[in-house]
């Protein structure tokens, strides 16, 4: 019995190409390190900073209050502008022209105006309605509209307006055919809303909600014009009183960079945790993968 041999040819490969060095990004990039390492010394070197002092007031009670403040309001205000956006996306995807005029016209309002100025209308809403009230009682507008509420109401509206737009993209994003096979399967239209069409457009919309709530902490310190005792208006106070104005500043702004990393970490694990698993060229519901 002749015994067959299979004899198999390697071809041999060609080196890999050597990456010709590209100077002109050398350069460029030792330009922008020299430039920083530079710009660095000289803040270093500034003898107008006393740099000891940043720690110290990093930790101080009026600081500590203040990021506390900051904190709370950017929350309030993020709860109050999402729970009044759905509403408002729901009223401007219905059929009825009424809900969807007085959508578009808070909308319209809301975002069109700067922020500022919403914050000074409201701070000052006393000049116009001085008093509200039912039969013979009555109270202040004065008394009822502090800074706080007003930095509240003019963040909480002015984020309501833009949730509003967001959360109303992320659902007519969803093509139509997915609520009619939904439609086709038996479901009813709150069960198709919650099972088919909110998984899918919360992937759309929470990543730029995200975005939303650091821009929102950011904002937040507008609210200083008024007199609010944020983060950045005790900052104020302090260098007021002591004369050291790019320290404090300092101060400030290492709470806002920190608080607003930890922040951009928590969306990015967030958006992670939404994005489809894929396994052996299936996602987890079986499905084949695009």
């Amino acid at each position: 019995m002749a015994l067959f041999t299979t004899h198999t040819t390697t071809m041999s490969l060609p080196p890999p190409a050597m990456r010709s060095i590209k100077w002109g990004q050398v350069a460029t990039g030792a330009s922008a390190i020299l430039a920083l390492i530079l710009l660095g010394s000289a803040v270093a070197q500034s003898q107008s900073v006393q740099w000891s002092e940043i720690p110290r007031y990093l930790v101080h009670p009026s600081i500590l209050r203040g990021v506390l403040l900051t904190l709370e309001l950017t929350a309030g205000a993020m709860v109050f502008g999402i729970s009044l956006g759905c509403l408002l996306a729901v009223m401007a995807t219905s059929t009825n022209f009424v809900l969807k005029a007085i959508a578009a016209g808070f909308v319209w309002w809301f975002r069109g105006v700067p922020l500022i100025v919403q914050i000074f209308l409201w701070f000052n809403i006393a000049l116009f309605i001085p008093q509200v009230g039912v039969g013979h009682y009555s109270i202040s507008i004065n008394d009822l509209v502090t800074p706080a509420l007003a930095g509240f109401l003019a963040l909480g509206l002015h984020e309501a307006a833009n949730m509003s737009e967001i959360i109303r993209s992320g659902l007519l994003a969803i093509d139509r055919g997915q609520r009619e096979a939904a439609t086709a399967l038996g479901l009813k239209s709150r069960q198709t809303f919650r099972t088919v069409i909110l998984p899918q457009a919360a992937r759309l919309i929470i990543p730029p909600t995200g975005n939303q709530a650091i821009g929102m902490l950011k904002a937040s310190a507008i609210v200083s014009v008024i007199g609010m005792q944020d983060l950045l208006t005790q900052a104020q106070v302090i260098y007021a009183r002591n004369f050291l104005v790019i320290e404090l500043l300092f101060v400030a702004s290492i709470w806002y960079l920190a608080i607003t990393t930890v922040a951009s970490i928590g969306q990015h694990y967030l958006e992670k945790s939404l994005q489809p698993k894929y396994r052996n060229g299936k996602d987890k519901t079986g499905g084949a993968r695009a």
